[in-house]
């Protein structure tokens, strides 16, 4: 096997600080321009630009929407074949931690994976016969109580008595 020679150039990306500052010196129009090439070359990049634009504003309603979307999910659900059950779980949770990260909040965070373990936990008997749902229902218990941890104490409480509920299998 041939080596990589090492006066090969490489490409890299530049620090965040490094994009702030080159952002700053540029004309609206141009930054506008750069947004929509965003938008174009990604999808993830166009659903955070339209939540940032139309959802951020609102964030109960965006919630409100995640969590529909969440229980359509879980609706359709298909538990005769526990392979699709536990990818289509997989995705759920995998499209909420999207939803998450572009609200960060943590009480977004603690809102949205408390109801993606309540439609887990209703899923009673894929859950109790998959050990790997049991194991990711258990990682999200667990990513709940550390968000829970960072709110102050009367969130907490109410988050506490939800996630205790949870807990009790």
């Amino acid at each position: 096997m041939a080596k990589k020679k090492k006066n090969e150039a490489e490409i890299k990306a530049v620090t965040v600080n490094e994009l702030k500052k080159e952002m700053g010196s540029l004309p609206h129009a141009e930054l506008v321009e750069i947004c929509l090439r965003l938008a174009k070359f990604k999808k993830e990049n166009k659903e955070l630009l339209s939540y940032l634009l139309f959802d951020a504003s609102y964030p109960e309603t965006y919630l409100d929407q995640v969590k529909a979307y969440i229980d359509a999910e879980f609706d359709n659900l298909g538990t005769t074949h526990a392979y699709l059950a536990k990818k289509t779980i997989r995705k759920i949770l995998r499209i909420t931690n999207k939803h998450i990260r572009f609200t960060q909040s943590k009480t977004a965070e603690i809102e949205l994976l408390l109801h993606f373990s309540k439609r887990l936990r209703r899923a009673g008997d894929l859950l109790k016969s998959s050990v790997q749902l049991g194991n990711l229902y258990f990682q999200q218990l667990r990513k709940i109580e550390k968000a829970i941890d960072a709110q102050h104490e009367d969130l907490q409480y109410d988050y506490r008595r939800e996630l205790e509920l949870l807990a009790k299998v």
